[in-house]
């Protein structure tokens, strides 16, 4: 088994930056994302920060709980996907 490819610095950070606006529209937008029908919405932005993570940096096991726990309700409060990719790209920089 080869080992994976590290990422350049240019795609972690970009990971990086993805990740706290995702957080950030899902906190400050948390009232339009709650239950009801923009709720499908938070999905969107879950599943597509999902690929977009796991392209730009590659698949890493931090992301499986993230996005497990944004299906629970409330749990949109907590920069999960931050905290994710900080813990996946610790020490890619």
């Amino acid at each position: 088994m080869t080992p994976r490819p590290v990422p350049s610095s240019r795609r972690v950070w970009a990971a990086r930056l993805l990740a706290v606006a995702a957080d950030a529209i899902q906190i400050v937008f948390l009232p339009f994302f709650g239950e009801g029908f923009l709720s499908p919405a938070t999905d969107v932005i879950d599943v597509t920060m999902a690929v977009a993570l796991t392209l730009l940096v590659g698949w890493n096991w931090a992301f499986v709980p993230t996005f497990l726990a944004e299906i629970v309700p409330g749990v949109g409060l907590v920069p999960t996907w931050t905290l994710a990719t900080f813990f996946a790209t610790r020490k890619m920089t």
